[in-house]
């Protein structure tokens, strides 16, 4: 399917594309396959983790969710220093501290230095998070941006599916998570440690891409910006393209937070607007699917093996939809997508709430409790939860990032970026942490939370976001968006 993909964008070029644009997008967005892996390998390790150092509820959810605190630091200092020494700096950063948390996590003597190799680990992802759209959206021709813009989503769902399926085998070798397998490390402690090979492959990578051109411009290294627009992008009338980014660079200096300074609420309404699209896209509650659907099915009567197995079904399914979703993106629109999506997710977390009611109590002979679903509400369960991956997985998990690379004007999008990644760290943060309080009062609530936020997404998208399909980065402004106005009239200049 990949190769489907690289044929689709090499078959459809409205101006003259190369192979090595999808090279280099590709590379760059090996920051969200380390962003999917570091994020997702604990789900196969929680349980076995949580037993080892005894942890209860809260502090469970604290070491799970830990990691996303260092993503919210790490997506905010990334712009400063992207914008300071450059953007492929940064992914070589980034690839190191994944490298040094996955060594300490898999080494770590207790819950107390797990959290802080998972908070090192976080501040990459958070970089990486922010860097790799940005990266993507400056190197890429217009009319193909979304489609390219749409790998960074793609990576992030195979290193979900990578760590997931690397949790499954290991669990399997040693016979469960927490038993003994190599060294006389538990396989647990394996699945951390199994990060290093994408960390050092990462690395090697980001060091051989060239540097942004729109970095190169606003340093004064024209020359190398154009030998960039010339080799990777297709650019034609490189000397045009370079003014245009000259032009949007004139005022910027050097940029700063208070530059997204506005009238709305303090900020810039598309800083705004980029605050509320990473919110939403974590308050459905995508990853408590990644972080704890193991936990999840086995509470529902599934053995870990099989827990584990259908985690990494529904993983492929998400691959499987992110490739549909870069295929229609600069087709059909990041607007109409969005609304589909969200309307699906709305039913499909409606109806896991609704089969999470029917659940009963079971108390296990040590005392513990878990719940049972019967027949038929398990199976609407198993459904439901695929079919929200797929609603998510085919429009707001690949298209909230592309908008986010692409929306923001040129003189802030490195600040704007960090903060509406930083927003969503943040969400991410609350909603892993809390998924273990909320089923505690009851995975109907939990559920019922979710779509709630699917729902009221479906509102945002319907009166606030403009399309942005096929416009040059350089024509995006401050006040383009928060408006069905506005996007009808940014449709209307396109």
């Amino acid at each position: 399917m990949l190769e489907d993909l690289v044929a689709e964008i090499v078959n459809h070029p409205p101006s003259r594309l190369n192979i090595r644009v999808i090279g280099i997008a590709a590379a760059a967005a090996l920051g969200g396959f380390m962003f999917g892996f570091d994020t997702a390998v604990i789900n196969g390790a929680v349980d076995a983790l949580t037993d080892q150092f005894s942890l209860g509820p809260g502090l469970s959810g604290f070491a799970v969710s830990s990691a996303l605190l260092g993503c919210a630091a790490g997506a905010w200092f990334a712009a400063p220093i992207a914008n300071r020494f450059g953007r492929v700096p940064v992914m070589l950063v980034a690839a190191l501290l994944f490298l040094i948390s996955s060594i300490g996590s898999g080494l770590a003597f207790g819950v107390t230095d797990l959290i802080i190799w998972r908070v090192i680990g976080g501040l990459g992802v958070g970089a990486a998070s922010v860097i790799a759209p940005a990266y993507i959206a400056e190197v890429s021709p217009a009319s193909v941006r979304g489609r390219l813009g749409s790998l960074q989503q793609l990576a992030i769902v195979l290193g979900i599916f990578v760590a997931l399926l690397s949790d499954a085998l290991l669990a399997e070798l040693a016979g469960g998570a927490a038993e003994t397998l190599w060294f006389g490390l538990e396989a647990w402690r394996w699945m951390f440690l199994a990060e290093v090979i994408p960390a050092v492959v990462y690395g090697a990578c980001a060091f051989r891409l060239p540097e942004s051109p729109r970095f190169l411009v606003a340093r004064g290294d024209v020359d190398r910006a154009a030998q960039v627009l010339h080799d990777f992008t297709g650019a034609d009338q490189i000397n045009l393209k370079i003014e245009e980014i000259r032009q949007t660079l004139a005022h910027e200096k050097t940029q700063k937070l208070g530059d997204l300074r506005g009238g709305l609420l303090g900020l810039k309404p598309v800083v705004w607007l980029g605050i509320l699209l990473s919110m939403f896209q974590q308050f459905v509650g995508i990853n408590v699917i990644f972080y704890y659907s193991t936990t999840l099915w086995r509470s529902v009567g599934f053995d870990e093996s099989n827990a584990l197995l259908i985690t990494v079904i529904t993983s492929v399914t998400n691959i499987v939809v992110t490739i549909v979703a870069i295929m229609l993106v600069d087709r059909v629109g990041r607007r109409p997508m969005l609304l589909v999506g969200s309307a699906g997710m709305a039913i499909s977390l409606g109806l896991m709430a609704i089969a999470f009611s029917q659940a009963t109590e079971v108390v296990a002979a040590d005392g513990s409790t878990s719940v049972s679903l019967a027949q038929p509400w398990s199976t609407v369960a198993l459904i439901s939860a695929n079919a929200f991956v797929v609603a998510f997985g085919a429009t707001w998990g690949p298209l909230v990032w592309v908008l986010l690379g692409e929306m923001f004007p040129n003189n802030i999008r490195a600040w704007a970026l960090a903060v509406a990644a930083a927003a969503q760290w943040l969400s991410n943060f609350f909603v892993s942490t809390t998924f273990p309080v909320f089923s505690n009062i009851g995975l109907s609530f939990a559920y019922g939370f979710y779509a709630f936020f699917a729902l009221l997404s479906l509102v945002f998208v319907y009166f606030r976001i403009p399309e942005t399909k096929g416009l040059e980065l350089e024509a995006m402004t401050d006040d383009m968006a928060l408006t069905r106005k506005s996007a009808r009239r940014v449709a209307h200049k396109r």
